[in-house]
Formats: C-alpha cells, structure tokens, sequence
C-alpha cells in the first residue's frame, strides 16, 4: 500500500530514539536499535494529503481523537521527533506558515479569553497555590512548585531593584501573585492589566480580602490602553499573545509606560534559532494567535526604543521542569477533568503540557528573561548583579 510505504519513510527520518509502530492493519515496524522509549499505535489510516498540509494541526487531532495512541512517555516521543532534523516537526516540506492573524484589542481580548477563561477551578486543579501559570525557578532541586514560583517571582522583583513608595505594571497580571507580593513584601504601588474576567475578578476580590484597595490596582483592558508612566515594568508570559506584527509596538509600549530611566523584567517564551514561531495545533487549540519570536527579534524590537538591555538569563531548563510537574499534577486529577470537560480536552491539554515539556527538552523553544532600563543601561542599577543574588538569599530564593 502506497500510504503505508510513505508512513514507513516519515518515521525513519522522525526520531533520534528507538521507536515501535503499529499500523492499522496490525504490521508493527521498530525504528532504531535498542529498546524503545514508546510505541505508537495508528488505530485507522491518516491521509498523507492531510500530514503534507498540516502535520502538527492533524497528528494533534488525531490524538485528540484516539485514532494515534501512544503507549510510553509522550514527552520522550515528541522530544526524539524535535531532535531528529528530518523529522516532520522540523522538515520544511511538512511545515506551513499560518495565515497573519488579528490581533487587534478585540480579536487579543477573544483569544485571551478562550484559554484563561475556562474557568479558575480548572487552572487550580493542577496549578500550585499561587496560581502562576508561568515559568517557575527552582533554586534547589528539592524545591517544590510553589516554592519555585514564589522564587520567580521574588527573582523578578529582586531584578528590578525596586524601592518601597515606587511603582510598578504588570502587564499580563494573571491570578495577581506578583502584584500582591510587590505590593505586601516589597512596598510598591503594584497595578495589573489583563483582558482575563475570571482573572480580574480573582484579583479584585483578593484586593478587597485583603485591603490593599490603596496599594493595588487592576484592569480589565488591553495594555495599549495604558496611558500612565510608572518607575517600574513587568510582563510574564505575555509577549508571546501580541503576534509578530505586534512585537515592535509591544516593546515601545513598555518603554512608553516607564519613567526615565525606569526597569523593566520581561519574561517570556523565546527561540534561540530561526522558526516559524507558530505552531499550526497549538494555534488552532491552544492558544490562537500566539507566536514565540526568537530572540534577535526581540532584542531588535528593544534597539529600536529607548530601552537597553541590562540582563538576560535563559531558564529553559527551569520551564522544563515546570511543565513536568504540571503534567503530572494533571494526571493526578484525570479522572475529574475527564468526568468534567471530556476524553477529548484531557487527551488535548496532555498533549498541550507534555509536548511544551518535550520542546523545551530538545532546545526547540527557551524562555527568557529580559532585564531592561529606558535610558543608557544600568542607569539606576547597582554596578554588578550581586544586589540580585543577595536579595534573592534575603527572600528565601536560595
């Protein structure tokens, strides 16, 4: 069978670890010598048309659906067909460029929505308690989830050296951590955007639980719309929604949002090479509209503001690890999200969790972050990068 014969020579270019295959007729084929790190099983036959359009998009579909079932570590898998060039995750003649997407306020509010709207008893499932949905930093490897977020963001505001009476944006404010301990730990007037309701409403209830009504502020609009100026900038995991058209306004609004010689830390997902920047299932699934620049993109957007680069610090390792415990929080509460959202959304958001884990284990994607002054670098920073490890210690990050 012709179909079969082009299967066969997909998955011998595919992995860079030994590999079982069944096929739908019951033919089982081993690629690579030695024991195999997973087996995968075509419960039906996928057309190869639909591979050659859109690989990522139809595999993730299909194992969505149950017609590919893997038995193994998926993360292991996915990992093998990153680190394989041929593979069809890295071939150019299997990867297609998405059509340019909006992303004005309205689409960006829609997209937003669709993923941090499913509801906070969702996200609190698996999340640790802080509810950071980001990258952690884990300063000990006998550091728990929520011990690293706490880390993070500690780090962040360490990073900033930022002095009680400042003030401080977050822009991208999630479920309000950091805005809460910049405002309780650090004395800052902390101010969050999002475009989330749930995450505005959590925050705003947090804020009035816990009387912080003069020393914390949120917004429900997008960051465009920001007009004041503050001694201080933050944004975790936010760049990667604004879209490539996007980037270059992205950075001069940070930059327009800071006082003269003002910091910010941006954290984000970020390549270390050339790509797409889209994946085709994570679009269409996940997160619709997003888009990781790789960091020449990043760091040519910053040269075209008033902002200079102070610091950066990959932490691929650190988002690694995160994803890893996250996915087996999300195994531990299975069957409640099964008997809640379906085997379908299960089997989409382990897909979700365990290839982000495997992409960051191949170096395919790393996550960054930028330490920033709008002015000549360092202009209000210590002259070494000391201050932030000795209040990192002061804060329990050690």
């Amino acid at each position: 069978m012709l179909d079969k014969t082009i299967y066969k020579q997909i998955f011998k270019a595919s992995f860079n670890a030994p590999i079982d295959v069944e096929f739908w007729d019951g033919e089982q084929v081993s690629y690579g010598e030695g024991e195999p790190i997973a087996k995968i099983i075509l419960h039906e036959l996928i057309p190869i048309k639909d591979i050659m359009a859109h690989a990522s998009l139809t595999f993730g579909e299909a194992y969505m659906a149950g017609t590919i079932e893997i038995q193994g570590n998926l993360q292991q898998l996915v990992t093998a067909v990153y680190q394989s060039k041929d593979s069809f995750l890295n071939n150019a003649q299997f990867k297609k460029f998405l059509p340019k997407r909006s992303h004005s306020e309205k689409t960006s509010k829609t997209d937003v929505q669709s993923h941090y709207d499913i509801g906070n008893d969702f996200y609190e499932m698996w999340l640790d308690p802080t509810l950071t949905y980001s990258c952690a930093y884990f300063a000990s490897d006998s550091d728990s989830l929520e011990d690293a977020q706490w880390n993070k963001v500690h780090h962040i505001l360490n990073k900033l050296n930022a002095q009680p009476g400042e003030t401080l944006l977050d822009i991208g404010c999630g479920w309000g951590t950091l805005l809460f301990t910049a405002a309780k730990e650090y004395g800052l007037k902390a101010t969050g955007v999002t475009l989330s309701q749930q995450q505005y409403d959590y925050v705003n209830q947090n804020i009035a639980d816990e009387g912080l009504t003069d020393q914390v502020t949120v917004f429900l609009k997008d960051y465009r719309e920001i007009q004041q100026t503050y001694d201080h900038v933050t944004s975790v995991g936010m760049f990667e929604h604004v879209g490539k058209e996007n980037l270059g306004e992205y950075f001069a609004q940070v930059s327009d949002r800071l006082v003269p010689n003002g910091t910010a830390l941006i954290h984000g997902i970020t390549g270390q090479h050339e790509g797409a920047g889209v994946d085709e299932w994570i679009n269409q699934y996940i997160f619709p509209g997003g888009y990781i620049p790789n960091i020449a993109e990043n760091l040519t957007h910053i040269m075209h503001t008033a902002l200079q680069v102070d610091d950066l610090e990959p932490l691929r390792r650190h988002y690694q690890k995160t994803l890893e415990i996250w996915t087996q929080n999300f195994h531990d509460v299975s069957e409640v999200v099964i008997a809640r959202y379906g085997e379908r959304f299960y089997r989409m958001w382990d897909l979700y969790l365990q290839a982000c884990a495997a992409s960051f284990e191949a170096g395919n994607i790393d996550v960054v972050q930028y330490l920033l002054t709008k002015g000549p670098s360092g202009a209000e920073l210590p002259m070494t990068r000391d201050y932030i490890y000795h209040a990192d210690v002061a804060h329990g990050v050690k």
